[in-house]
C-alpha cells in the first residue's frame, strides 16, 4: 500500500513540474493570444531572410511595426549571430542586423 501511494505522490509532483515548466516554450509566449503570425510561421519568415540556426527566440512588444514582434537570434552561415525581427501581425521583417551583444 505505501509503494502505491509514493508512486502516486511522485506521478502527481512530475506532472505538477511538467506543467510548471511546460507552461511557458519560449519568452512572452503568453502574448501569443494576441499575434496573428504564429511562432512556427515567424521562425520560417526569420530563416527565409537569415537562413542559419536559431539559438533564441521570444515574443515581446517593442517599438516599431505592430508593436508585437517575434525576436530571433539566429547564427548564420558566416558564424556570426544576427538578430530578426518578424512582426506579429504582418509578418514583416522588422529587422535582421548583427547581434550586438553577443559575445562571439
Amino acid at each position: 500500500m505505501k509503494s502505491r501511494y509514493i508512486i502516486a505522490s511522485i506521478t502527481g509532483v512530475s506532472l505538477s513540474l511538467m506543467g510548471i515548466v511546460g507552461a511557458q516554450a519560449y519568452s512572452g509566449e503568453n502574448l501569443a493570444k494576441h499575434a496573428k503570425i504564429t511562432m512556427t510561421e515567424a521562425q520560417g519568415i526569420a530563416l527565409k531572410a537569415r537562413p542559419g540556426t536559431i539559438t533564441d527566440e521570444e515574443l515581446e512588444k517593442e517599438k516599431g511595426g505592430s508593436g508585437l514582434r517575434y525576436s530571433f537570434d539566429i547564427k548564420g552561415t558566416d558564424k556570426v549571430v544576427y538578430e530578426v525581427g518578424v512582426d506579429a501581425q504582418t509578418g514583416s521583417v522588422l529587422e535582421n542586423d548583427k547581434e550586438s551583444s553577443h559575445p562571439d
